[in-house]
């Protein structure tokens, strides 16, 4: 214990991140494959209001962060879901054990997601665009690639992942405005051909979008890299929540006034991209395509930076193999491997669809379980009781929800995320047996 508090003080040295790096990393998280995937599922639900859901979504994101920053600027602590947990729960090695082991899958799903889009928008203009194997070899290289920058410097990494996101942001809110400027209709209109949808199918919908808010807790990740954590934990996290709804709502008002609804649901991954060229032409698919390439690697980046220093915190615990915990100049070299080989093992083993929705189902679950442990703290953690029992209402209501969606439509990917649980918990189980998680 001695030797981890020492650890600790050492690595507080750096504080390589501002509040500009610090948001960089959240959107980086956040805006990545997750809209592009999304948008088509969204509007094969519910049509012209899933404007309507990402607000939503965006409100429940809201709710899961409040106990996150709480318990952010209370632990000061780089293991952020995981070392909350441990900390709140200090009984309970299991309990460490097992959220350590389902984020930090849940993480990995969403890179082998992002890596995936990133290279379906890579080659989609060439004569290989359907070609699986050369997608899978460039997800791979992407994954690569910012693997070796994670490993390079974390000031470095910063500095890149401000570049691409605000770059990135400035270009999707130019495809929004481009997309209202060249609408084709108008809201009232599709509400009259849309007026069966009810507000169930609604909240369902803005439950999947949650993992569209995913990664915002990233930032905590970097408690160690970053100046007064009280006060930039916060205006990060909510700056970046704000800047992530808002163009949301404005990519999906955007693409429904300009994309037939039908195009949307029929070309799901690539919805932006085909409608652009069919209003824009070539250059406006280029343009989607730009977009869509800096999203997905801001997110790959942020989320090798932040969930690899969760395995290394939890590694150091002894509830991952101990050599994850290594470091040299503060980086967490060997977890940062880690994550980035088996994110890319999922993508050969394929059927990243079902590895989205697990992903979802863990991000709430795991949010879910953060507003848990921020209830029983309240008092230390300055936070309200009627906002937290609100959370937490919220989102086991959402949780519900998204298992209610896949019974009902895709009942065999809920078999498939119970295996996946199934593996992870046996995992913590077996890492955790006879430890104490004080």
């Amino acid at each position: 214990m001695k030797n981890n508090t020492l650890h600790t003080i050492h690595r507080k040295r750096n504080k390589n991140l501002g509040v500009p790096e610090l948001v960089a990393i959240a959107l980086g998280g956040m805006i990545g494959g997750g809209i592009f995937t999304v948008l088509g599922i969204s509007v094969s639900v519910i049509g012209v209001l899933t404007p309507i859901a990402f607000l939503i979504g965006g409100v429940l994101a809201y709710l899961a962060a409040y106990s996150y920053i709480k318990l952010g600027v209370y632990y000061k602590d780089e293991g952020a879901t995981y070392s909350f947990f441990k900390k709140t729960f200090s009984d309970s090695a299991f309990a460490a054990s097992l959220i350590g082991w389902w984020v930090i899958f849940g993480y990995i799903s969403t890179l082998a997601l992002y890596a995936y889009t990133f290279s379906s928008y890579a080659i989609s203009g060439f004569s290989f665009g359907e070609s699986e194997i050369v997608r899978k070899g460039v997800a791979g290289g992407i994954i690569l690639i910012f693997t070796l920058i994670n490993l390079w410097s974390v000031k470095g990494m910063g500095k890149i992942e401000d570049l691409m996101v605000y770059i990135k942001l400035v270009i999707l809110v130019v495809i929004a405005f481009v997309l209202i400027n060249n609408a084709n209709t108008s809201i009232p209109t599709l509400m009259q051909k849309n007026s069966h949808i009810d507000i169930l199918s609604i909240l369902i919908v803005s439950s999947l979008t949650f993992v569209a808010f995913e990664g915002f807790q990233l930032v905590i990740n970097a408690v160690n890299e970053m100046e007064n954590p009280q006060i930039n934990i916060p205006k990060a996290i909510y700056i970046a929540l704000t800047l992530a709804m808002l163009i949301y709502f404005i990519l999906s008002y955007g693409a429904i006034v300009a994309i037939p609804l039908d195009d949307i649901i029929a070309n799901q991954e690539y919805a932006l991209a085909a409608g652009a060229n069919d209003i824009l032409g070539h250059w406006g698919t280029e343009l989607v395509i730009v977009g869509a390439l800096l999203a997905t690697s801001s997110a790959i980046s942020g989320t090798v930076f932040g969930a690899s220093r969760q395995i290394a915190v939890i590694a150091t615990d002894g509830y991952f193999p101990s050599f994850l915990a290594k470091r040299k100049n503060d980086i967490p070299i060997i977890a940062i491997i880690f994550m980035s080989l088996f994110a890319f093992i999922l993508i050969l083993i394929g059927n990243l669809k079902v590895i989205l929705e697990f992903g979802s189902v863990t991000f709430l679950l795991v949010s879910l379980l953060m507003t848990f442990a921020n209830l029983k703290i309240y008092k230390q953690t300055s936070s309200s009781l009627p906002l937290i029992l609100f959370a937490i209402a919220g989102l086991f209501i959402a949780l519900i929800l998204i298992l209610y969606f896949e019974y009902k439509n895709q009942i065999e990917q809920l078999y498939f995320i119970g295996i996946i649980y199934m593996v992870l918990t046996l995992g913590a189980m077996l890492f955790s047996w006879g430890k104490h998680s004080s």
